[in-house]
């Protein structure tokens, strides 16, 4: 308990002093790339978000999925690639392969799918080099592009708002 507080407190302490600001301008270009975080710890309908997304023009194929789990259980299989809490390092870095295939891709919009702040979430959303980084308004304001005000049980409503503020924008 003790140590993942520690564990914690580094990684925050990592983020405020590495200038958490979201890199440079977005660029001009069309959504054609996605990465997807998403908090599995509490929203378990990925399937339907996935959906809503292809709905919206995103080809599957187009669309690269990362979990995250506080604590998956011994016998527990992901279907995607995943990480925990564990994977956190007492230097406030991830230590996983998964993530770091994940933050090393350059989308062209990455959808951190987590309305709480946890650590490890907001070091791979800091850490990605996608151009485009969007989350909910819940999470430090300076880590993503555009923020929308919901919460993670509503992806219908998410979906929505997103893609509505695209097309104004001519993301796609």
């Amino acid at each position: 308990m003790f140590l993942n507080f520690f564990k914690n407190f580094s990684a925050k302490r990592t983020l405020k002093n590495s200038s958490l600001h979201v890199k440079g301008n977005p660029s001009d270009e069309t959504i054609k790339t996605v990465g997807l975080l998403i908090d599995k710890t509490y929203f378990e309908d990925k399937v339907n978000l996935i959906e809503e997304l292809l709905a919206n023009g995103i080809k599957r194929e187009n669309i690269q999925i990362l979990l995250y789990k506080d604590r998956f259980k011994k016998k527990e299989t992901v279907n995607y690639p995943s990480f925990s809490h564990k994977d956190l390092s007492w230097k406030g870095t991830l230590d996983n392969k998964n993530v770091k295939e994940f933050t090393d891709k350059e989308f062209d919009m990455l959808i951190s799918y987590y309305d709480t702040e946890k650590a490890p979430l907001m070091i791979t959303t800091f850490k990605s080099k996608a151009n485009f980084k969007v989350g909910f308004s819940t999470i430090d304001k300076r880590l993503n592009h555009f923020m929308i005000n919901t919460n993670a049980e509503n992806y219908k409503v998410f979906v929505f708002e997103l893609f509505k503020y695209l097309k104004i924008l001519n993301k796609i």
